[in-house]
């Protein structure tokens, strides 16, 4: 492929709803441009963005793919971004390097809620926003019904350039509004003749009207009830467009061609070229920089993709944001400071790397083998530090237990888990220290089925999930005084301690250690033997095994003798006297607290308050939140939360969002402490 300046390169990125044909409309516009010479399916696992196994295997897009077109004398990068909500994180990958975002809408069903994150996104990044109404060759289709979707959900600044004509439930051409042309399709080639536009004046209203409200000369003629001019059209359509202001809708289907020849076209025509994208900002040392997407100005560019596949290679897919990156060339890591060599640039064709000796301002491509560079990390010249806008991610909120079928496996876990976070930083993964297992998190349920499955393909690694332990604790409720005593005779020296404690609930995360012996019953050279006894104790209560917490224990008095007392022997008499204390000190157990906040439409606060309540949970306040929704706060038991965040994607159509954060540990109910006691009991014997 050609060199392109700044001035010819698009950067578009598809997105909305999962399901609505993204992919499919990516390979139509491949085939169209010339860029593949078939048209490629993605139930046959033949597309060139799909080009992973898994979205092979599972037929649907699971990560953001690259791929350019050629149109017009324009290049235009397009990215595919996954529509379904467990893979947002190539939605927020997508847009962090495109201008524009195509809305991918169903004309059958309507503006969904992934069209509805996809243009929150797009407004996030202020880029310029289309809309395609696809899946018009069904006979289900319903163009009028969907715009007036789309219409509802953004506003009036939805507007119709490309409007279907439908006879017998079947489309039979398309309409044009900006250059007055009917288009029928025969085989996925196209034929215009001159239309009739006096025929589709609700339309031309529609479109008329939201052209106006973007000027006020225009909104004055249109009041007036003047018609506009060609010229003035165009114009104030363009730059309503390249601003936001304005965002067009057109209509076609990716599985027989229709009307992507006319979306191209809109795009080469209206959507922003790189060089037209406002100003970037970027930091260097503490000041604040604007970076122009000038190809002779500094070197910057983001990395907002890594492939970290065993057998490839790492890759590295970046944004040139201003400046040119050149092959066999150096640059730093902004965020290490390491200086990587840059050996090739490559241009991205899905799965495919294509040498090119530079990619200036504005264009998007890889490099190979950057050992520090993660995704967010900001490529620079040495000399010129500067650091780009990071990416934001949807934070991981599904949380299992992952172990090796196999046994000796666990470091495979790890090594390959890390790998995946490279590629997908939507996952994490930690070691519990206290329940000796090791937690992996995503975005839902099927993010973390495809993490199993890439770390047995990729990695070569058999896993189980499971449901984390809770981490519960044990305290007491009243105060005991006990006795601790051991002796042991076996020949020679035996072994004698013997203590009297005191334990009394406190408000102490770690044993609170007293003494008041008098007369030297106990010495005090075993004082630090019974605490440590106590402390080793602690770590494992009476009733489940779970480590203890909110105890006094107070050494008051005992005895011991002159030749068969030892530091050992204290130990374990105060062992004894915790086992016995502890269990006369009315034991319970404590449940982890969660504080949580959850973000929803308001028709469905009701629904999670109620299932907020079932879990236990104590709604402490609600307050409106932004874009119309509500925010829900309240405390809830940890152990009650892990399936939360599907019931509440189910409950809301996936709108809500939540944040939990562990508060404090509270008194259980009888009946979770009997659960929990019986659990540990089932455990203790298998």
């Amino acid at each position: 492929m050609k060199q392109y300046p700044t001035s010819k390169i698009k950067n578009v990125a598809l997105a909305g709803h999962g399901g609505n044909g993204k992919t499919t409309l990516a390979e139509a516009m491949l085939y169209l441009s010339g860029a593949t010479d078939r048209l490629g399916s993605t139930m046959a696992g033949t597309t060139v963005m799909d080009f992973d196994p898994e979205e092979k295997k599972r037929q649907f897009s699971l990560s953001t793919a690259v791929a350019p077109v050629e149109w017009e004398g324009f290049k235009i990068n397009l990215i595919d971004t996954p529509g379904l909500f467990d893979f947002a994180g190539g939605l927020s990958e997508g847009m962090r390097a495109a201008g524009t975002s195509v809305i991918v809408v169903s004309g059958k069903s309507g503006c969904a809620v992934g069209d509805e994150k996809a243009y929150k996104a797009a407004d996030q990044q202020k880029a310029a926003k289309f809309f395609f109404v696809t899946e018009m060759d069904s006979e289900n289709a319903n163009f009028e019904n969907t715009l007036s979707t789309l219409s509802d959900a953004f506003g009036t600044h939805v507007c119709p350039v490309v409007i279907p004509i439908v006879e017998n439930h079947k489309v039979q051409a398309y309409v044009n509004l900006l250059t007055g042309k009917k288009v029928t399709y025969q085989n996925g080639k196209a034929t215009e003749a001159d239309a009739d536009l006096s025929a589709y004046s609700q339309y031309v209203d529609q479109l008329n009207e939201a052209v106006a409200t973007t000027d006020d000369a225009l909104m004055e003629k249109f009041f007036d009830g003047e018609p506009f001019t060609h010229e003035e059209l165009i114009t104030g359509i363009s730059a309503a467009i390249k601003s936001s202001e304005l965002a067009p809708v057109y209509c076609g289907s990716g599985t027989t061609l229709e009307g992507v020849d006319q979306l191209l076209n809109g795009l080469t025509a209206y959507a922003p070229a790189a060089s037209e994208r406002g100003n970037e900002p970027g930091t260097k040392g503490d000041e604040t920089v604007e970076l122009k997407a000038d190809a002779n100005g500094p070197l910057v560019a983001i990395v907002f993709k890594t492939i970290a596949d065993p057998q490839v290679g790492k890759r590295s897919f970046f944004k040139v944001i201003s400046g040119t990156i050149k092959a066999d060339s150096q640059v730093v890591n902004a965020r290490t400071g390491d200086t990587e060599r840059i050996s090739k640039v490559f241009i991205i064709r899905g799965g495919k790397f294509e040498e090119t000796p530079s990619l200036c301002a504005g264009d998007i491509g890889a490099v190979a083998k950057l050992g520090s560079v993660v995704t967010g990390d900001t490529l620079c010249a040495p000399g010129n530090v500067i650091v780009a806008r990071k990416l934001e991610f949807p934070a991981p909120c599904y949380s299992m237990c992952i172990k090796p079928k196999n046994r000796g496996d666990e470091d495979k876990i790890v090594n390959g888990l890390n790998r995946l976070i490279e590629e997908d930083p939507t996952i994490s993964q930690y070691a519990n220290a206290e329940t000796h297992e090791q937690i992996v998190s995503g975005l839902g349920e099927q993010h973390l089925d495809v993490v199993v499955s890439k770390l047995k393909s990729k990695f070569g690694v058999d896993v189980e999930l499971s449901a984390p332990t809770v981490a519960y604790r044990e305290t007491i409720r009243k105060k005991v005084e006990v006795q601790g005593r051991h002796k042991k005779q076996s020949g020679g020296h035996g072994q004698f301690g013997d203590v009297w404690i005191r334990f009394e609930p406190c408000d102490s995360e770690e044993l609170v250690f007293a003494e008041e012996v008098f007369g030297g019953s106990v010495p005090r050279n075993f004082f630090p033997a019974v605490e440590k006894g106590l402390r080793d104790c602690m770590q494992k209560g009476v009733l489940a095994g779970y480590p203890v917490v909110g105890v006094k224990a107070t050494l008051y008095d005992g005895s011991y003798h002159p030749v068969d007392s030892s530091e050992m022997s204290f130990k374990t008499a105060a062992a004894i006297a915790f086992r016995n204390g502890i269990a006369a000190a009315n034991p319970t157990i404590l449940e982890p607290i969660g504080s949580l906040k959850v973000i929803v439409p308001g028709d469905n606060m009701g629904d999670i308050m109620g299932d907020v309540t079932k879990r236990r949970g104590r709604v402490l306040g609600m307050n409106p939140a932004e874009d119309h929704m509500q925010s829900i706060e309240a405390e809830v038991p940890m152990a009650e939360m892990s399936d939360f965040s599907t019931v509440l994607r189910s409950v809301t159509q996936g709108r809500g969002s939540f944040t939990l954060t562990f508060e404090r540990y509270e008194e259980a109910p009888q009946p979770v402490v009997q659960k929990v006691i019986e659990e540990a009991k089932a455990k203790a014997e298998e």
